[in-house]
């Protein structure tokens, strides 16, 4: 009996020393348990951040699935390491050019069509927190990108308390082939959309597993730049995204006057690209190596009306209401304008005024003046900011305003990125409001000063208060009146953050008049 007594004291006592010397686990997401299966990641430098790189969220399209819908990726045992990005969309060799340092390029490698992969930041502690959530889509004109491009990092988003999400999607001909054959082998009927499919299924990824890693999935923001912009625009409109964000961010591109091509236009240019080929099956041509596929598909590239992703234009999408409604931020820059052609003198440039607009040249002329080769050069690069991006961007504006969906929040980023070199010559131009959005300037190779160091604090604050409620303001920012076709209210961002009423709106409404003749 005293032999039991003792026993019994002596495993109380072990039982009490053990708790009191159990230190609890530190609770954080240093490994996540996804639908497929069990990844882990890094941290950033100050220990705040789980970082996790290269999930797989749909399987390899590779050889039968090339230009299939993404499938799903099959189930793993054990823990992925996801620490590194996962191979960049198949496309050609990153150079840098015009206005794009490295930092605004993808790595030089690795590329591959094995590319369906999606990144995580988060500096959430445990899955219960519920953070807003931003999938970020990566610009390049179709044709090119990923989400290893330095200006797209997560991190400084992740440290004001949004998880941020960014997915690789099939570019060029991997991402936007329609052919006959296809589109006879698919359930709905439609073939060419597969990037858009890409970004859908990224998305549905984010639904179904971002609240493990501490994010709300009824809290989604969608933002892109340039052809990131155009696929949140298409994303806006397609049915197949309903339900998946409640928010858009759209910079510097839409789809409201481009002649998007048709699922029968596509076939067609399909069909071309397989002659000059010389094959005879679509076996043969997903055998085709990839490098000479890219080859002949040099000016394929973008979204197509397919009649499933995209069941009509994207204008008339809007125009019937039928898009999903969400809350809207869109803007674009000061010095965007892309020349694809010699810049004409201002003889030519008004004989072509005159030619193009007929009884409406003089007007154009008020607007686009070329009383002089420098005003009339000046002209032109603000013809093409406004004929490529402005236009768009300014048309949603007004259709979400008008339809009153819900708010909008417009901007014109007005402020000259520093340089040095070549690149002083460039303003406010494409893609250089990324880093300042972000707040990534530390990964420019740049001549900062504190005007930007603050414009990229002021500017990363509203789009996080965005994502986080849809509304961009907030303490000890200035004011962000919403956007009225009345009032017509933005907010420039500039070496000073100030409202005021869009300046040359008459020149927008008279490309937009011209557009829909």
């Amino acid at each position: 009996m005293m032999l039991r007594s003792f026993l019994l004291l002596t495993l109380g006592f072990v039982c009490v020393m053990a708790l009191l010397s159990f230190t609890p686990p530190i609770a954080d997401l240093s490994t996540v348990k996804t639908e497929a299966g069990l990844v882990s990641g890094t941290k950033n430098a100050a220990g705040d951040i789980q970082i996790f790189r290269g999930i797989p969220f749909a399987a390899p399209p590779l050889e039968e699935l090339r230009w299939k819908a993404p499938q799903p990726v099959k189930s793993w045992t054990g823990v992925k390491k996801c620490e590194t990005f996962g191979p960049s969309p198949m496309q050609g060799e990153p150079k840098p050019f015009s206005m794009w340092s490295e930092e605004f390029l993808i790595p030089k490698e690795p590329i591959s069509e094995d590319c369906l992969y999606l990144n995580v930041w988060t500096g959430a502690k445990s899955a219960t927190e519920k953070r807003p959530v931003l999938v970020w889509i990566y610009g390049g004109g179709f044709s090119s990108g990923g989400t290893a491009v330095p200006i797209y990092d997560g991190e400084a988003l992740a440290k004001k308390g949004v998880v941020f999400v960014s997915i690789n999607y099939r570019v060029g001909i991997f991402g936007f082939f329609a052919h006959p054959e296809l589109t006879k082998g698919s359930v709905k009927n439609a073939s060419g959309n597969y990037g858009l499919m890409d970004q859908i299924a990224g998305l549905q990824w984010v639904q179904k597993n971002i609240a493990a890693f501490g994010g709300d999935p009824k809290n989604v923001t969608i933002a892109g730049q340039s052809a990131g912009s155009m696929s949140v625009n298409a994303l806006v409109a397609s049915p197949l995204a309903k339900n998946l964000f409640q928010k858009a961010i759209a910079q510097s591109g839409a789809n409201f006057s481009r002649g998007s091509a048709s699922l029968q236009q596509a076939e067609a240019e399909g069909e071309k690209i397989a002659k000059a080929l010389n094959v005879a099956s679509l076996s043969e041509l997903r055998n085709k190596p990839a490098e000479e596929l890219m080859k002949q598909a040099q000016g394929l590239r973008g979204p197509i009306i397919d009649g499933y992703v995209l069941p009509e234009t994207i204008a008339s999408i809007f125009a019937a209401g039928k898009q999903n409604k969400v809350a809207l931020l869109t803007g674009w820059n000061e010095n965007e304008g892309l020349m694809f052609g010699p810049m004409k003198n201002a003889a030519d440039f008004r004989k072509n005024a005159e030619e193009q607009y007929g009884t409406q040249a003089s007007t154009f002329l008020q607007l686009y003046p070329a009383t002089s080769d420098s005003v009339a050069a000046a002209s032109q690069l603000n013809l093409s900011r406004d004929m490529i991006f402005g236009v768009q961007n300014y048309t949603w504006a007004n259709v979400q305003n008008k339809q009153g969906n819900a708010n909008v929040y417009v901007y014109r980023f007005t402020r000259k990125v520093p340089a040095t070199g070549e690149y002083v010559k460039y303003g406010a131009f494409h893609t250089g409001e990324v880093p300042y959005a972000y707040d990534n300037l530390k990964f420019v190779n740049r001549p900062w000063q504190p005007v930007d160091h603050e414009l990229a604090r002021v500017m990363s604050s509203y789009w996080v208060n965005f994502i986080t409620s849809g509304n961009p303001n907030g303490k000890g920012l200035p004011n962000w009146p919403a956007y009225t076709v009345q009032g017509k209210q933005i907010m420039l961002l500039g070496d000073k953050p100030v409202a005021a009423p869009l300046p040359d709106a008459a020149n927008l409404d008279f490309i937009q008049a011209s557009m829909n003749k």
